[in-house]
């Protein structure tokens, strides 16, 4: 038990002597938070110019099961070497998909769970695009937690239509930690 410590009792052995937890506290941070800071740390391995997104799936227990950032796919040149084409094209964020050659963090990290998305949990830096949110609803993810709005937030209705719970936290949480 918290804040608890065990001391001799004369011939009877030991007792538990309960301490003020203030004493003991410290800043224990949510799962979600402690989620998201991993996500958060994945999302800096993206090769993306433009914006680093992290995702991870959890399960309904707690464990990782798989991660994934945003990055053109294995095999293809990155944009951190080649340039964005969306920049070159003059593209704005959520518009004209297609265009971009990379995979999704969120996708990435389902590719990654197979079946082991079923009922978990997705952590995302961003709210999932339209085209995130139908491939979530396929994989039957629970719960999809997040920080930062998307241009294009119509992946968001999709969500709630199929069922999932969304969670949005609380950006100054992280402000520190987000990459621009």
């Amino acid at each position: 038990m918290a804040g608890e410590q065990k001391v001799r009792n004369g011939t009877r052995g030991l007792r538990p002597v309960r301490f003020p937890l203030a004493e003991h506290r410290n800043a224990r941070i949510s799962k979600d938070q402690y989620f998201m800071n991993i996500a958060i740390e994945v999302a800096r391995r993206s090769t993306c110019t433009r914006r680093q997104i992290g995702a991870i799936v959890v399960s309904d227990v707690g464990e990782i099961k798989s991660t994934g950032y945003n990055g053109n796919p294995r095999g293809l040149p990155h944009c951190d070497e080649i340039g964005c084409i969306r920049d070159k094209l003059g593209i704005p964020s959520g518009t004209r998909l297609e265009t971009c050659t990379a995979v999704h963090a969120e996708q990435n990290a389902l590719i990654q769970a197979g079946t082991n998305a079923r009922g978990s949990t997705l952590y995302s830096t961003i709210v999932p695009c339209p085209i995130c949110a139908r491939m979530i609803l396929n994989a039957q993810v629970s719960r999809v937690v997040y920080i930062d709005d998307y241009s294009d937030l119509s992946g968001v209705e999709l969500l709630r239509q199929g069922g999932v719970k969304l969670t949005r936290l609380d950006k100054k949480d992280f402000a520190g930690k987000l990459k621009k």
